[in-house]
């Protein structure tokens, strides 16, 4: 009968396959807590009276990380604050909202919840319903750019609106870092997507922590970058943690989607393989880095005022498109 790999008991829950590790449920939880932490400190992820904006969406992967960034403002290392942001998906959201305000609200921690309609002026789905009229007037005008008749997928414009409202509110809260939930099947799944998309440029930001060359973009953190996404849902179990549950439906378009389940079918008969893809980028990611980062310094977009290569960024870029 097999045994808890750390203190004998018979009860397990978990036979990790990469590490050849048997846990039960006590020990598991305190791997894991134990492992955000070492490489919170390894990475250099936080400092001492840091303020932590926490993107936090109410499903299993925010919820973990927050509740384990929490035990370092317990001890006053941190403070933290957390976000929801409302994409406007209807049907889908409302569940996560209510789950983080209850998490937010156990553990006494400052929450704020915003909205795409709040900054942007609409929502998820009312940008996609613009996007398809957009999309239906440029096949019946052969005069517009080819490159304009790409449908784009939700969660194209997600992205880029999300990550346009954590940084807008991180200035707002005064915060000095933003944690996500991003896991180690998210990390892989992106390495792969951006390596065969040929996108070098997103492939290089890929890392425990961002390194912006500007100062305006606050700086993101991966709490757990290097936890799989199956370990994550099961602490949640063993922790009895209040968690969201249900699946973007939007995300059944997505190429992630597609990569994270050809990552999954290799994982089955190669369990190691997501850490050996994220210990050999790693490896190669300073030679790219200095290769690759392009020179010059970042300008302003002229619509919001944020940081941007060019005229517009690239939410504001979308935004003049649907005017």
């Amino acid at each position: 009968m097999n045994t808890c790999s750390k203190c004998g008991n018979q009860q397990i829950i978990i036979q990790k396959k990469h590490s050849g590790q048997n846990l039960c449920q006590e020990c598991f939880i305190e791997s894991i807590n134990e492992k955000v932490l070492k490489d919170t400190r390894k990475y250099k992820l936080l400092e001492k009276g840091d303020k932590v904006l926490m993107a936090l969406s109410g499903g299993k992967d925010s919820v973990v990380a927050l509740h384990i960034l929490n035990s370092l403002r317990e001890k006053n290392i941190i403070d933290i604050v957390a976000v929801t942001i409302d994409e406007g998906i209807k049907g889908y959201r409302e569940e996560g909202i209510e789950i983080a305000k209850a998490n937010t609200r156990t553990l006494g921690i400052k929450h704020r919840v915003v909205s795409f309609k709040e900054y942007f002026g609409r929502t998820l789905d009312e940008m996609r319903g613009q996007d398809d009229t957009r999309q239906d007037d440029t096949r019946q005008d052969d005069t517009r750019r080819q490159g304009d008749t790409e449908p784009r997928h939700a969660c194209t414009y997600c992205g880029v609106f999300r990550r346009w409202i954590l940084n807008r509110v991180a200035q707002e809260e005064g915060a000095t870092k933003i944690a996500t939930g991003h896991n180690l099947d998210d990390e892989t799944q992106s390495i792969l997507m951006n390596y065969l998309e040929g996108n070098i440029n997103n492939l290089i930001r890929i890392g425990p922590k961002s390194e912006s060359r500007d100062e305006r973009f606050t700086v993101k953190i991966k709490p757990l970058r290097e936890i799989p996404e199956k370990e994550i849902g099961l602490y949640a179990i063993a922790a009895d943690l209040n968690v969201h549950l249900a699946g973007c439906p939007y995300a059944g378009e997505s190429f992630r989607r597609e990569i994270g389940e050809f990552i999954k079918e290799l994982s089955r008969d190669h369990p190691t393989i997501m850490y050996s893809t994220l210990r050999g980028f790693d490896k190669i990611k300073p030679i790219l880095k200095k290769e690759l980062t392009p020179k010059g310094n970042t300008g302003e977009c002229r619509r919001c005022g944020e940081p941007s290569a060019g005229e517009l960024c690239k939410a504001c870029s979308f935004l003049e498109g649907w005017e």
